[in-house]
């Protein structure tokens, strides 16, 4: 009986295990269909990724030189959903991922990924002064691959400060509350925290146009964008060969999750123009007039697209 209940325990924690490679076979699957892909709006799946981001990045390295197979992921969780996650198990790649929750590193750690791959996880929470610091700190400068940025509050102040990398793919998420037209963001708070900061939960980060300002004057070109409205991604100039430029207005997309919560904690599944109404007043940083203003003086109340 005990040796019944032995083979039954083990076959069942063995689920989780079994269930990731499958997910990973299927995803191979997927990424051999991106080869003939002529769109990337035809790319997206997703094997480790919230959305689709695992199709759209490996349509990109279909066609970006890359010549040094080094990520690095911030905001990343217990990294069971990540962008770069099938990168690392799928293509080999090495990287860092960083967070600010001891808990979530620490389960990164007790992950089998973690031995099984070249991957460095690092408690931290970043801010524009040491992000620099602990990249260069943690052996990393200069040419890599890919470095994606998702911190759901200040993006923009801590991609705008990062100089000692130079990766070949940057994925950055916008916020699409804040409109395709407007330059604008959080206004920069060492301690931001999102879910502290607003009770609604889409107050933070950037806009979409704010973030491809800054990718131009760093060398870089918006290429794609994922269908759900949260990610964007630039390729360095160097590296673009045929890829073709887009604008934040064909990239942009109204975000089809529904996240906003109310002051007692509740998710509310409001519609966009409703959660956009809620949040108006609220700060931003205007990078075109240098100044914070409400974001009612910045962006039109109905979006277009």
């Amino acid at each position: 009986m005990m040796k019944r209940v032995k083979r039954f325990l083990e076959r069942y924690l063995s689920i989780p295990y079994k269930i990731t490679r499958i997910q990973e076979a299927l995803g191979r699957i997927e990424q051999r269909q991106t080869l003939s892909v002529t769109n990337f709006r035809d790319s997206e799946f997703r094997v480790f990724s919230q959305w689709g981001e695992d199709g759209i990045i490996q349509y990109l390295l279909n066609r970006v030189k890359i010549n040094k197979k080094i990520f690095i992921e911030f905001g990343v969780e217990d990294y069971q959903e990540a962008n770069t996650r099938f990168l690392l198990t799928n293509d080999q790649w090495s990287g860092l991922v960083i967070d600010g929750s001891k808990d979530n590193i620490e389960n990164v750690k007790k992950d089998p990924i973690y031995w099984a791959s070249n991957l460095k996880a690092v408690e931290c929470f970043i801010t524009k002064d040491n992000i620099d610091e602990l990249i260069t700190t943690n052996g990393i400068k200069g040419e890599i691959g890919i470095l994606s940025v998702d911190i759901d509050g200040n993006d923009y102040w801590v991609w705008n400060a990062i100089e000692s990398i130079s990766p070949a793919i940057i994925i950055s998420e916008y916020n699409s509350h804040f409109g395709p037209h407007a330059e604008v963001t959080i206004p920069y708070d060492p301690d931001f925290y999102r879910d502290k900061n607003h009770f609604s939960k889409i107050y933070y980060g950037a806009s979409i146009s704010l973030l491809n300002s800054l990718a131009n004057k760093k060398g870089y070109t918006l290429v794609a964008s994922n269908a759900v409205g949260n990610n964007i991604f630039f390729v360095r100039n160097d590296l673009l060969n045929n890829l073709e430029a887009i604008s934040p207005e064909e990239a942009y997309h109204k975000a089809e999750f529904r996240e906003y919560h109310d002051e007692n904690g509740n998710l509310t599944f409001d519609d966009f123009d409703t959660r956009l109404r809620k949040i108006m007043h609220l700060p931003v940083y205007n990078y075109k007039n240098d100044s914070i203003v409400s974001l009612k003086e910045v962006i039109e109340i109905s979006l277009d697209k």
